[in-house]
C-alpha cells in the first residue's frame, strides 16, 4: 500500500500562542512518534524501507496553497484580512473572526495556514492522481473556517479547499467527507451544502453541549444538495459502542449508497475520554477501530483511495499523538508494538513536564461511561434514518 504524509516542520508555525489550547505539538509529537516506530521514509521514497517487510509512509514537503486555491472556498476580503493580521498582529483591528478570543491574530498565520491547506491539497492530489493510494495530512483538519471568517481555532479550511481544488480538476468527482472530530464539521458542510457531488457526514458531540452549536439531524443540505449533508449529534459520554453503532447504521450505509470516488476523513482526536474540552468517552482502541472501518469502506468502494487529516485534540501530550500514529499505522495496514518507544516517551515528558504515557492504546485513569448514551445514540440514528434516503 503506497501511503504518503506531506509534512514540513514549518507547519508547526500554525501556533496561536503559548496559552492557546490548539498546540502544534499535537501533530509534531505524533510525527515524532511515527518516526520512533519506524513508520516514515524520510528520504521521500514511498512506502518502502530497508526492511522490505515493513511498509513506511513517504514524506515530502508540501507547498503553500495559492491565493487562487484559497479563493475557491474563502472570500478575497477575508484572505486580505488574514494577510494583514499575519503581518501586523499587534495593530490588527479585529474583524472576520480574527482577534481576541478563539482565533487570535498571530504573526505568520497566513503563511502557516496556507501551508496547512497546501499539505492537504497535496495529500488528496496524490491519492487522486495515483501517485499514492492513501495519504495523511496530519496538521490538517481545520474544519471550522468559513467563507468570510475564522472560527474555532481555524483560519483557512484545508479539507474544503482540498476538495474544491480536486473538483475543479475533476468536476464529476464524487467525494465523501467523513468527520469524526468531537466538534461539528460546520465549515466543510457550509462549503458544499448545495452540492450533490460532495456528501458531508459529521459525527460529533451534540451542539446542545459543545461549540459550534450546529450539526443537528435536521441539517441535511439545500437545493441540489438536499439530502447530501448528514449529521450524527452524539450525547455526552458516547463511547466505542456508540461509535460502532454509528458506523453500522450511518457511515457504512451512506457510503455504499453514495458510491464515492474518494473518501476524505477528518480524524480529530478530541473524542478521547481524556480530552479537556469535550465530553465524549471514546478510547484509543475504539478510535482505531473506527478509523480502520472507514479505511475499509475506501478499500471496498474507492479502490482504497482515502485521504485522512488530523483536526482537533487537546490532550496534546497524551492521547492525540498516539491516536494519529494509530491512523498512520492503519493506513499502512500494520500493527504496532504496544510499548511506546523510550526515546519518544522521554521527549514527551520533557516537553510536557509530566509523566508520559507508557503504552500505545492504554488509558490514564478511569474511563467515563454512561449507559444512557448508547440508547440516546440509537434514537438520534432513528431520526436520521427517517430523514435520509441514503440510509435506507
Amino acid at each position: 500500500m503506497n501511503v504518503v504524509l506531506p509534512y514540513d516542520p514549518a507547519l508547526e508555525a500554525y501556533d496561536l500562542g503559548p496559552h492557546h489550547p490548539l498546540r502544534p505539538e499535537r501533530f509534531s509529537l505524533a510525527v515524532s512518534l511515527m518516526r520512533a516506530y519506524g513508520l516514515l521514509a524520510e528520504d521521500g521514497a514511498t512506502a518502502t524501507t530497508a526492511d522490505a517487510s515493513t511498509p513506511r509512509a513517504g514524506v515530502f514537503a508540501p507547498r503553500p496553497a495559492t491565493r487562487e486555491q484559497l479563493e475557491l472556498v474563502h472570500s478575497p476580503a477575508y484572505i486580505d484580512a488574514v494577510i494583514e493580521a499575519s503581518a501586523h498582529p499587534t495593530t490588527f483591528r479585529p474583524r472576520h473572526g480574527l482577534g481576541p478570543g478563539d482565533t487570535p491574530a498571530a504573526s505568520g498565520i497566513h503563511e502557516a495556514a496556507a501551508l496547512v491547506c497546501g499539505a492537504t491539497i497535496a495529500a488528496l492530489t496524490a491519492v487522486l492522481d495515483g501517485s499514492a493510494t492513501r495519504a495523511f495530512s496530519v496538521a490538517g483538519g481545520l474544519h471550522h473556517a468559513h467563507r468570510d471568517h475564522a472560527a474555532g481555532f481555524c483560519v483557512y479550511n484545508d479539507p474544503a479547499v482540498a476538495i474544491a481544488v480536486a473538483r475543479r480538476v475533476s468536476p464529476d468527482l464524487r467525494v465523501m467527507y467523513v468527520d469524526i472530530d468531537a466538534h461539528h464539521g460546520d465549515g466543510v458542510q457550509e462549503a458544499f451544502y448545495d452540492d450533490p457531488s460532495v456528501l458531508t457526514l459529521s459525527v460529533h458531540e451534540s451542539g446542545r453541549y459543545l461549540f459550534p452549536g450546529t450539526g443537528y439531524v435536521r441539517e441535511t443540505g439545500a437545493d441540489a444538495g438536499a439530502g447530501f449533508a448528514l449529521n450524527v449529534p452524539l450525547p455526552p459520554y458516547s463511547d466505542a459502542a456508540c461509535y460502532r453503532l454509528v458506523f453500522e447504521r450511518a457511515i457504512a450505509p451512506a457510503a455504499r449508497n453514495f458510491q464515492p470516488d474518494v473518501i476524505v476523513a477528518q480524524c480529530g482526536a478530541d473524542t478521547h475520554v481524556s480530552d479537556p474540552l469535550t465530553h465524549l468517552a471514546l478510547d484509543l482502541p475504539g478510535y482505531r477501530d473506527l478509523v480502520r472501518n472507514i479505511i475499509g469502506l475506501a478499500d471496498e468502494l474507492c479502490s482504497c483511495r482515502i485521504c485522512c487529516t488530523g483536526g482537533g485534540g487537546y490532550s496534546t501530550f497524551d492521547a492525540v499523538p498516539r491516536a494519529w500514529t494509530l491512523v498512520l499505522a492503519e493506513l499502512l495496514g500494520i500493527d504496532l508494538a504496544e510499548e511506546l518507544p523510550a526515546a519518544w516517551r522521554e521527549k514527551c515528558a520533557r516537553l510536557s513536564g509530566e509523566r508520559a504515557p507508557e503504552t500505545l492504546t492504554g488509558e490514564r485513569g478511569a474511563t467515563r461511561s454512561e449507559a444512557e448514551a448508547f440508547s440516546l445514540t440509537g434514537r438520534v440514528l432513528e431520526q436520521l434514518e427517517r430523514l435520509s434516503p441514503l440510509l435506507r
